[in-house]
């Protein structure tokens, strides 16, 4: 029955349903798999880290350093198979695909790395959804060297992760019963999430 009612857009649903793992197999997902685009990642993240206080009273309570390990873990390997794949073939890929915010994820993707830099570029699009995506295997298909994606990606993977939680958490511990504006607080995150991909679009437009 859990099954049939999951939203697999609505962090605390997945959360409730599949808790602390799920966090990383969601991040590993959404940062290795281009089918993984459309997962909250944002939400989640900061959904968890809400979800790590012990003032909410809410059902579902999570521990906050079980969730640092699972979304680091699923943030990084994510990212390095997303590499890997594009090192095999990822431009292929992506040109097969008929998803037109896939599309212009790569089109982004690919803008940032050639006006950043691998470094900058890898850090940035951690922070940005559907670009997070297909950078990764988009990094391997334009031959970034293997130690410098990695290392970048580490860097913007934790930052990510543990920045997103954190903030979740701290906000969890010093408003009293913050839970009851958890949907409010995870719907004003996903419109923010979205603000880099609408200020993409109207950049794209005017050009």
């Amino acid at each position: 029955m859990t099954v049939l009612t999951l939203n697999p857009l609505d962090a605390h649903s997945l959360l409730a349903t599949f808790g602390t793992a799920g966090i990383a197999a969601i991040l590993f997902a959404e940062t290795g798999l281009l089918i993984g685009f459309f997962l909250p990642g944002d939400s989640l993240l900061f959904t968890a880290g809400l979800l790590c206080t012990t003032g909410t009273g809410n059902s579902v309570h999570l521990s906050l350093p079980w969730v640092l390990v699972a979304a680091v873990a699923g943030a990084l390997l994510g990212a390095q198979v997303g590499y890997i794949i594009g090192r095999r073939g990822g431009r292929a890929i992506l040109r097969r695909s008929q998803n037109e915010h896939l599309a212009r994820g790569a089109a982004r993707a690919e803008e940032l790395l050639a006006r950043y830099g691998h470094g900058k570029a890898i850090v940035l699009a951690r922070f940005i959804p559907i670009v997070r995506t297909v950078l990764n295997p988009m990094a391997g298909a334009l031959d970034v060297p293997a130690r410098s994606f990695t290392f970048w990606q580490v860097v913007g993977g934790i930052a990510w992760t543990v920045g997103i939680v954190v903030a979740g958490y701290l906000l969890g511990s010093s408003i009293p019963g913050i839970d009851r504006y958890l949907l409010p607080i995870v719907v004003v995150i996903a419109v923010v999430s979205l603000v880099p991909i609408v200020l993409e679009l109207r950049r794209a437009r005017r050009a």
